[in-house]
């Protein structure tokens, strides 16, 4: 089996991408109890009969969750800050309209740094965003995203799409617009605006180059990129450089 399919070798995550990874779950954890903890409050203001104590300890809750989510942002950001590796590609990101340092950083933990992806194709399955058919027979249904991968990437990717079809990111503007157009549904273009961004950011990652709002509009990928192509191999929180050809398109 091993010689048949070609396995490639398996690289244990890096030190410092593991503990990204800790902190961004965490980080997670503590929103969807505080979301739970104020849906439970309004509950309790829109029913009939109200109870001042369980009133006072939500609020004590949340101001806990708050302080906790803001000592976790600072973890993760003094965690990047300090990594020599890391800081660079995370600044390169965040000039995307719409990804903020902690939607990239889960990006970066959930994908081992983008490693272990020979193509977009690859990427796009594993965070759930490949098309699958509904049909049987002779009946055709709608198609839709499989959802199979990921979870964690689409949730993080769910608001940056809105902010950057709002602020005017313009590849991603263009994509919506045109998707609106065809299908008439606006959560159809907003998943591909997720999807543009995962391989906007990929991209990125993998080129090391700076990113250019208008560069989708030209021709394609320039030839000095894909022939000296710089892949981040982290290792015990370390990083290799390896060149390699890339299989790449941002449309």
């Amino acid at each position: 089996m091993g010689l048949e399919q070609q396995l490639t070798l398996w690289e244990p995550i890096s030190k410092n991408i593991y503990q990204l990874r800790l902190l961004t779950r965490q980080h997670q954890r503590f929103q969807e109890w505080k979301t739970q903890c104020r849906n439970q409050q309004h509950a309790l203001d829109s029913s009939a009969v109200g109870d001042d104590f369980i009133t006072k300890q939500n609020a004590k809750l949340l101001t806990v969750y708050d302080q906790q989510l803001e000592a976790l942002e600072k973890a993760i950001q003094d965690l990047i800050k300090n990594d020599a590796v890391l800081n660079p590609q995370v600044e390169r990101l965040t000039a995307i309209k719409g990804l903020a340092l902690l939607s990239v950083a889960v990006l970066i933990a959930e994908t081992n740094g983008f490693e272990g992806f020979a193509n977009q194709r690859q990427l796009v399955s594993y965070a759930g965003y490949d098309v699958v058919e509904n049909q049987s027979g002779n009946r055709s249904g709608k198609t839709k995203i499989s959802k199979k991968g990921n979870s964690r990437i689409r949730r993080v990717l769910h608001l940056p799409a809105f902010n950057a079809v709002r602020f005017g990111e313009p590849t991603c503007q263009a994509l919506y617009e045109r998707i609106y157009q065809r299908t008439n549904t606006k959560m159809k273009a907003y998943v591909a605006v997720q999807k543009k961004l995962l391989l906007l950011a990929y991209a990125l990652w993998r080129h090391q180059t700076k990113y250019d709002p208008l560069y989708s509009h030209g021709p394609g990928l320039s030839e000095s990129l894909v022939q000296n192509e710089k892949k981040i191999v982290p290792t015990s929180g370390t990083t290799q450089d390896q060149s390699t050809l890339a299989e790449l398109s941002f449309r």
